[in-house]
Formats: structure tokens, sequence, C-alpha cells
């Protein structure tokens, strides 16, 4: 044997330090480490941290309170690929944190070190995590900038066809997020990165799926990348999508790509050619697909169940109804609300609306209108609701039997349903009679009447358009009014949401339209609701209000409760405002004022031909436009004053006049001064002393008196509460038969005006001389019957010496009792005159008929005389 030889160890050089193991349980010392030269110690220390901040957010926040980010920084541009890799993963993990992305985002390294760890050259665990950071980072839009202006989509982009599904997963996620940006949209085509997204629908990941149609569906809101993706056959893929059954979770979300592309008309056309619309409402509506059901008529003895294999039992435990060849497999009830939302996004567009129509669109919608989720219900009818903007859908719903289902969903608990249900016939409706007749023939009156109660202000509104749909035509508006319209469109006038009123008030307009319904509206108290609403700021409620003043306004005494709440001085400052007032308010204004001849002559100093004066007109003279007028009953009960008289036209005489407010104060004086009188006398008859019977007496007296002036204060009272009744004037009422008598019967109309217009000047003081009517008393005569009568208020046949504007007003009252035409015009200065309009007398045969001319009638200096309008001595005749 050999000996053996002793191996010679060489010591370590005296300058080197002897390797030492080190255990660490504190995160302060692990983080010292990363400043460590040596890189197996940085690469331990990030791969420590890694573990640490994997566990709970809580650690990754104790890390960024000790310094660790700027360190792992520095660590990810390192040059040796094992710290790189530790510190990427340590990195990325904490970037999941608010606070330290806080801290990220005020560094400026930040961005470009974590997208160079994307270029291709890394490894897939830093590309790995360093989408993972972005994907963090992107979620703020200032962090979106930087990734934008450091390019950081493009590596995103290649990244996704990479074989790792983690790189996969966090590089669409990120890109997700940064198409959140309008910026994003445009370079993520120009850098073909609607493929590469596209693709991954056939990743076997569903997260990764999602994600990628999140992408697709904020890349598709720009019109340009819906260019692109019809390009590349996108639609058919999505509609590929959503017919396999084992992807039926995620089925909503291509449903919204599909929305989204479905807004151009040529993807509309796209998919129509392609046969995949009619794929689509067969999946949507759980029929068999076009190709499927022309496979099952080529087969013989085909069976609808086919032998379950192994597929069918997963989908089975899956809730699915899949069986062998074409068993049928329900999408879910939130891809069916999309799809619904879907066709009323696209069917905006009224080209596309037609197209829908042309695949029969209306029939997928009724079906899901019976569906047993209300939110599907919500989306089919709004849906149906759009696509009525066509009017061959509207026709098309009523002969597929969609009416129906629709007026039954009124009755719904739910009251989005109600509202949905609602707009849907509200569209449906409008202009179409056929499908009035239907909503009535399905009992839609009174759920649409209950629902104007509704506490859903748009159900409410679109309550009101149905209604006013179908009061176009008169048998179905007086069906309607007989069940209670009138009364239940009080409260939606009260309601302050803007639509409500708007449309509440339109349905007064088209309901109260006859002398019946209005005065059922004014004693129901509507008239207060809609006067408010004139003084709205809202254009829409001032139009539509405007519009029902008009209709109720067709009568006198709807016209006069409308001023006494105020009506007519909301009219005339909307008159006065450039930006408040419009035509309808102005036809509100003239109507009024023609159902209120007083407040119209009054306002305006003129009354055409066809406003005929009645019984209880009254001039209390010229007013200001911005003036509050008064009614006559005001003007009775005023005190005499020095204005001028208040002229009446009254010819009633067969009720009795209502006591001036003079005569009641006498009355009331009368009885207090006798119950005084008989008080003091029995006051000084107890101051003397009598006997007890005589003071049981005097008390019992006192007892009687005082139920004396009770009992007339009563009287007065119910005096006060009679109705108010005009003055009556038999005087006038005489002035009529005679002229009906003698003016009447002439054969001619110039005849009739040249005699009444004598017949006025011989009441009122005969002719007066031009230059004389200064000095012609009339104003000591007036006030004396305003002295007699006591009150501003003098009846017109009481005047016996009258100037212009008291003769042009008697006139015009006894013309239009006899049918003669004529106008009555207020001047300056107490000027009147009337106006007529007549033939020139030719009886020569076959003279020509020229058009009637205008002439000014003279009550004054000639009267009788006619004056052509235009002549000179017409205009001295107006004028002082």
């Amino acid at each position: 044997m050999g000996k053996k030889v002793k191996k010679d160890e060489k010591p370590a050089p005296d300058d080197v330090f002897d390797p030492l193991l080190v255990e660490s349980h504190q995160a302060g010392t692990v983080v010292l480490m990363l400043d460590s030269p040596e890189e197996d110690v940085q690469a331990k220390a990030c791969e420590a941290i890694y573990k640490f901040v994997d566990k709970c957010d809580e650690n990754k926040k104790s890390l960024l309170d000790l310094g660790a980010i700027d360190r792992l920084l520095k660590l990810i541009q390192s040059e040796d690929r094992i710290v790189k890799r530790n510190a990427c993963m340590a990195f990325g993990v904490m970037a999941a944190h608010p606070e330290v992305r806080k801290t990220l985002r005020k560094s400026d390294e930040c961005i470009p070190a974590v997208v160079q760890l994307m270029s291709p050259e890394e490894e897939s665990v830093c590309h790995e995590f360093g989408a993972l950071c972005l994907s963090y980072m992107s979620n703020d839009f200032s962090s979106k900038v930087s990734i934008f202006e450091q390019d950081g989509l493009e590596p995103l982009i290649r990244c996704l066809s990479a074989g790792d599904p983690d790189v996969q997963k966090n590089s669409i996620e990120a890109i997700a997020h940064m198409l959140q940006d309008y910026q994003a949209r445009t370079v993520i085509r120009e850098l073909n990165g609607l493929q590469p997204i596209l693709d991954l629908l056939k990743s076997e990941y569903s997260i990764i799926q999602e994600l990628a149609l999140v992408a697709l569906e904020r890349a598709a809101q720009d019109s340009e990348n819906r260019a692109a993706l019809r390009e590349i056959e996108g639609l058919d893929a999505l509609i590929r999508f959503i017919g396999t059954p084992e992807l039926n979770d995620l089925h909503t979300h291509a449903v919204m790509v599909l929305s989204n592309c479905l807004e151009d008309v040529e993807s509309m056309e796209q998919i129509k050619d392609s046969g995949g619309l009619h794929r689509l409402v067969a999946f949507i509506t759980d029929a068999a697909p076009p190709e499927e059901e022309t496979k099952k008529e080529g087969k013989k003895g085909g069976s609808r169940k086919g032998k379950k294999g192994k597929d069918d039992d997963d989908d089975s435990k899956h809730g699915k109804s899949r069986g062998g060849d074409g068993e049928i497999v329900p999408t879910l009830p939130d891809v069916k609300q999309f799809a619904a939302k879907a066709i009323a996004r696209a069917a905006k567009n009224s080209e596309n609306r037609k197209l829908l129509h042309e695949q029969e669109v209306e029939k997928m919608l009724i079906l899901l209108l019976g569906h047993e989720e209300p939110f599907v219900q919500v989306a089919a009818a709004q849906a149906i609701a759009t696509m009525s903007e066509n009017l061959n859908s509207r026709d098309s719903v009523r002969e597929w039997d969609g009416v129906e289902p629709l007026v039954k969903l009124l009755k719904s608990d739910h009251p989005e349903v109600r509202e949905a249900a609602s707009l849907a016939l509200a569209n449906l409706t409008a202009g179409n009679t056929n499908n009035c007749q239907e909503v009535i023939s399905h009992g839609g009156i009174e759920p649409l009447i209950n629902m104007l109660g509704d506490p859903k202000e748009g159900a409410v509104a679109h309550a009101a358009i149905i209604l006013t749909n179908m009061s176009t035509d008169e048998i179905m508006r007086s069906n309607i009014q007989q069940q209670g319209v009138i009364y239940a469109l009080i409260d939606p006038l009260k309601s302050r949401n803007t639509t409500v009123q708007s449309k509440a008030a339109l349905g007064v307009a088209a309901f109260v339209c006859d002398a019946d319904t209005r005065t059922e509206f004014r004693n129901a108290g509507g008239l207060e609701a809609l006067i408010k609403l004139l003084n709205s700021g809202n254009d829409e409620v001032r139009r539509s209000a405007s519009w029902a003043v008009t209709v109720c306004a067709s009568d006198e005494p709807t016209a006069i409760e409308m001023s006494k709440l105020g009506g007519l001085e909301l009219l005339q400052e909307i008159q006065l405002s450039s930006t408040r007032k419009n035509c309808f308010t102005d036809v509100a204004l003239d109507r009024m004022l023609d159902s209120n001849l007083s407040a119209k002559y009054a306002l305006q100093g003129y009354l055409g031909p066809g406003n005929l004066i009645s019984d209880g007109f009254f001039d209390p003279g010229q007013l200001k436009s911005d003036t509050k007028f008064r009614s006559l009953e005001d003007y009775c009960k005023e005190k005499v004053n020095q204005k001028r008289a208040v002229l009446l036209i009254n010819s009633k005489t067969d009720m009795p006049r209502s006591p001036m407010p003079s005569e009641l104060d006498l009355k009331a004086e009368t009885s207090k001064s006798s119950v005084t009188s008989k008080s003091s006398k029995t006051g000084r008859d107890a101051a003397k002393g009598k006997s007890k019977a005589q003071r049981e007496r005097e008390e019992k007296q006192r007892e009687e008196e005082i139920q004396a002036q009770l009992q007339a204060q009563q009287e007065l009272a119910s005096m006060e509460e009679l109705p108010f009744i005009p003055p009556p004037d038999p005087t006038f009422l005489k002035y009529i038969v005679e002229v009906q008598d003698k003016v009447g019967p002439l054969p001619s109309s110039k005849a009739q005006v040249i005699l009444l217009a004598q017949f006025v000047a011989d009441k009122m003081g005969g002719s007066i001389e031009r230059g004389q009517v200064a000095n012609f008393s009339y104003e000591l005569p007036v006030s004396q019957i305003k002295y007699e009568l006591n009150s501003n208020v003098v009846p017109i046949g009481l005047i016996k010496t009258g100037i212009h504007y008291h003769r042009a007003l008697l006139f015009k009252a006894l013309a239009d009792r006899i049918a003669v035409g004529c106008s009555l015009q207020r001047g300056e200065y107490n000027r009147a005159w009337n106006e007529v309009m007549l033939i020139d007398d030719d009886d020569a045969p076959g003279a020509p008929k020229f058009p009637p001319k205008a002439y000014i009638v003279d009550l004054i200096h000639q009267p009788g005389k006619l004056m052509r309008s235009d002549s000179t001595e017409a205009v001295q005749y107006q004028k002082l």
C-alpha cells in the first residue's frame, strides 16, 4: 500500500471576508440587504420580499414605509438577470397597493423602467410581472398618459401573442384599462392590435376571454375601429362566440361589443348579409339557428333528443339543457337583456331600424316581453319603443300581437317595467289609430288612468302621452272621459317634474275640449294648477300650459275664472319678456281676451267684427299692458271716486240686482244706530233705580235687542254671500227692442248702419258741431248719475249726453244684436270709432262686383255719414 499524502489547502487571502450565513426575521433587515453590492444577496433579498408582499396588503404597506420601492426600482434595471427577475416579481406585486402606486406616480423613472422590462429580449417572468405592474398603474389617468408617452402599448400588444397565459392576461388587462382613453383607441388600431385581441377569444382561459371582450367593447366605441373590426371579420367571430353554449357566462360582454358595432349601418348590413343577425336572434330567443334547422330537415327520423354523452352530462351539471343534435341551450337572462339593449341602441339610427325591421326583430322583442325576469322585460319594452319610431314597425308589433303583453305589463308590480311598457305604448300609439284601438280593446284605459298617479314620474308622463294620442278619435276620447281622466290629470299638473307637467298639460288640452269637460275641470280645481304652469321657467312646460289655456278659454266662464286666478296677468307679463314669450303664449292671450272682451277692449283698445258684445260687458277705460284687470264686481264694490265712469252693457232684467256696497253699509249703520239708541235708553232707565220687575223686563228687552242685532248681522252676511249680479239696464233693453224693430228689417247693411248711427246720436244728445266737442257738457250729467247710483259703474242706457267713446260703444253693442258687423277701436283723448265693411251700391245688371271697403261711421257731427277709412276727414274724426 502506498503512503497517504496529505493534501495541501491554500488558506484564503487575508483581504477576503469569510462566507457568512445569516437568518433574518425582520423585513427591515432584508430591505437593507437590497443595498448590498453582492448580486447573490440582492437576488435572495428580492425573492424573500416577493414571498413576503404576496401574503397580504399590510406587508406591501410596511415595505413601502421601509423604503423598499426606491431600491427595487433600481434593481429592476440591474444587469444581472436573476436580480432583475426577482426584483421585477416583487415590484409588480407591490404595485397592487394604492399607496405604492401613489409613490410610483411621483417617480419619473418608474414607467420607462417597467416598459423596458417588456422588451423581447427579457425573460417571460419579466414580461409577466412588468405587464402586471402596468395593469395596476393604468388604473390611474396620469399613469395612462405616461404609459402612452413611453410607447407602452406596442410591447403590451406584442405580449398578447406570448405562450404564457399569465403574460397574456396581464397584458390584455393593461390594454383594457388603456382603452378607456380615446387616444389609445386610435393607437391600438394603428399598431394592428385589434386582431391579437380578437384572437384571445379562442383562449382556454375565461378570464382572458373576458378581458379581451372588455377591451374590444371599449375599442369599438371608435367608429374607425368598428370599421377595422368589420375588415377582420370580427362581427362573425362575435356571433360564433355567442353561439357557443359553453361560454354563456361571457355572452353578455360579447353582446356589449356587438352593441357598439351595430351603431354603424355598414356593420348592420354586414351582419345581415352574412346571416349573423338571424343567428343572433335565434340564440337570444332560444330558437334553432337557421343552418341547424336546415340540417334537421335533411335528417330522416331525426329526434330532438340524442343519446347523451359525457359532454351532455357536464352540460347538465352546469344547468344547461343541451342534449344531442339540436337540443336548444337557453341563453342567460343577462344576455337577453343586453341583446335587447344592443338592438335598441342600433335602432336609434333610422337606416338600422329599417334593416332590423326587415329581419323581423320585433318578433324577438315581443317574445322577450313574456320573460320571467323584470329587467329582461324592461330592456325588451325599451327596444320596442325605439323600433316604434319606424312607422312600419308600429303596424308589425300590432300584427304580431305585441300590444297585449305591453298592456299587461302596465299592471306589473315593478315600477321600471311599468315605465318601459308605457314608453313603448306611447311610441306605438303615436299617429296610429289602429294601435290606439288595440290598447282599448285589451282594457288599457283603466291602467293608464291609474298610472297618472304612479310614483314613477316617467310612467306618469308616458301614460299622459298615450291618453293624448288616443284622444284624436272622438269615440275613444269620449270613452276615456267617462272613466275619469279629467280628475286624474290634475295631480300630474302639480308635479315637480317638468316632463310630467308638460305632458299632463297637453293631456288637459286634448280632453278639456267641450263645455261639460271644461266645467268639470273648473269645478275640480284644475285651473289653478294649470295657471301656475304659465310661470314655469321651462319653455316646453310654458308652451304646453299655454296651449291648454287656449283650449280652456274657449268659453267665457272658464276664461273669467282663469283671469281671477291671475292667468291674464301672467300672460301679459310673459308678453313683455323677449325670452319667455312664444307663439303659444300669444295665442293663449288672444283666446283669453276673446273670451273676456271687457279685458280685451281695456288692454288692447280694439274689438273686431267677430267680437260680439254680450251682457256683462263693461269698459273701465284704457289700461296699460302691465295693469291688473279687475272684475266688474270689484268696480261695483268700489266707493264713488272722481275717475271716469265704468260703462256697463247689460240688458238682463229678470234677476234681482245685487246690492251696492253703499246700500249694505246703510243697512248696517241703520241697524247699528237703532240698537245703540235702545241700549243707551235702557242704560238711562237703569240709572233711575226701577223696581225688580221693571229691571227684569229691561234685561229681557236688552237680550231681544242683542238677538235682533245678531240676526241683522246674519242677514247682511247672507246678502254678501249671494252671487254677484250686474246692475240691470232696462233702458238699454228698450234700445235693443227698438233697433230690432226699426233697423233690423232694412234691406241693406248700409241703410242699417246709417239709421243705427242716427239712432245712437239721438239717444246720446244729438249731433255736435265741429269744434264744439270740448264745449259739449257730458261729464256733469254722468257724475250726477254716479252720485245717484252711488256707484262708479254706470249702465250705458242711463247716459243721455255722450261723446265719441260713449256713442261708439253703444253703436257696437246694438249692431251686434242685429248682426251688423262692425269693429270698435279706441283712440286717444276719449276718442273711439266704429269701422264697417260695405259694398258699393250698384244694382245695374252685369255691373262688376268689388270687395267691400272700410268706412268710419260718424256718430258726432253728421250722424250716419260714412267716411272712407283712409280719407282725411276720417283721420280728423279719429284725432283730437
